[in-house]
């Protein structure tokens, strides 16, 4: 499987280009801007299109109704996602729900809150300008990971809230190609714990076992008490790693590519961000996301995976205080088969942090 960049780009493959959207939702070739009013997925749209008729925007989204499964994609490899866009307005990011089947499996390889998968939070839109995730004006995401798959992929949005989803805008690129035998499914989990409890760490990947590599994770930090929240440690655990870890950070801020107590505010880069959402950090009820891709740096590991964080802070005597906050954690990692089991994504009202 070539990447291609700058050096590699005008280089000829052995691959064939499709698109996956509401107006060619098999993603067949010549099959784009053929709905009708009565194949669109949006009848309102054909509406708009009544006086120009086929070819013209009959279908740009889809709706999904509460309590639904939409199947925005599903293809028959071999072959790569490229690229997914989507957007959805802002009280969805947390109530719909992604979920990834590979070759044919009747478990998730991925399964994340919409939003969370892009790195947005709380249903508030924000600028994410890294290299696999970019979210740009007005809540359009976008997701640059890589997702081979051998015979089949399907790609399902499940709305689990009580609101229909009237207007759901997506695209999903790919490639037809041969995928190399030393390929591994990306993989992604989410889990929320409120609050943290004193004595343990925050889970960002419960355990991953088989041969891969841990390529990043975001954090969506709510504060349940005023102070700095962030000295504590990331560490992760590697093959046979049992109390200790292979690697073991210096900070809550420091592995996020930051430093002070992120003092200077907000940024967003190619590897790693840091954004306050609502309210002010070292504030109750500050809400803030952060970003760490190790794209550069993956972390390898043969037999197992485990990555945790602490909750601390400071108290009086320069001594440490473990915080007791709301904390959910979206990992990314890549994986040969045999797959793990992603968490099972707890209902809408569980997972809404209000």
């Amino acid at each position: 499987m070539l990447r291609m960049n700058l050096d590699t780009i005008f280089q000829i493959r052995n691959a064939q280009s499709r698109s996956i959207s509401a107006e060619n939702p098999d993603g067949a070739r010549a099959g784009g801007g053929r709905a009708t009013a009565e194949t669109t997925l949006h009848p309102g749209s054909a509406d708009a299109a009544r006086e120009l008729g086929q070819g013209w925007k009959v279908s740009p989204c889809a709706s999904i109704p509460a309590g639904s499964v939409f199947t925005m994609a599903r293809i028959t490899g071999p072959g790569v996602v490229r690229h997914v866009w989507i957007t959805v307005a802002p009280e969805f990011l947390r109530n719909l729900a992604l979920e990834v089947y590979y070759d044919g499996a009747s478990t998730p390889g991925i399964s994340v809150p919409l939003g969370d998968f892009f790195c947005q939070a709380w249903g508030v839109r924000s600028a994410v300008l890294a290299i696999p995730v970019n979210v740009n004006s007005s809540g359009g995401m976008n997701s640059f990971w890589p997702m081979p798959f051998c015979s089949s992929i399907e790609m399902r949005v499940r709305n689990d809230g009580a609101t229909d989803c009237e207007h759901f805008f997506y695209t999903v690129n790919y490639t037809l190609e041969e995928v190399a035998d030393d390929a591994a499914y990306l993989q992604a989990s989410w889990q929320r714990t409120n609050p943290l409890v004193p004595g343990t760490d925050l889970t960002i990947v419960g355990e991953a076992t088989g041969r891969g590599h841990f390529v990043g994770c975001f954090l969506a930090w709510q504060q349940n008490s005023s102070g700095w929240w962030g000295e504590g440690e990331v560490k992760v655990f590697l093959d046979d790693d049992d109390e200790f870890p292979t690697i073991c950070g210096t900070g809550t801020e420091d592995y996020f590519g930051g430093a002070w107590c992120f003092d200077d505010g907000d940024y967003s880069a190619p590897y790693m961000g840091f954004r306050s959402m609502i309210g002010t950090t070292a504030t109750v009820g500050a809400r803030m996301g952060m970003y760490r891709f190790h794209l550069p740096d993956p972390i390898h590991f043969a037999t197992r995976l485990r990555v945790t964080c602490q909750g601390l802070g400071w108290r009086s005597g320069h001594r440490y205080h473990q915080v007791q906050d709301d904390v959910a954690a979206t990992a990314w990692w890549y994986q040969q088969a045999p797959l793990s089991a992603v968490p099972e994504l707890p209902d809408a009202d569980s997972r809404e942090q209000v």
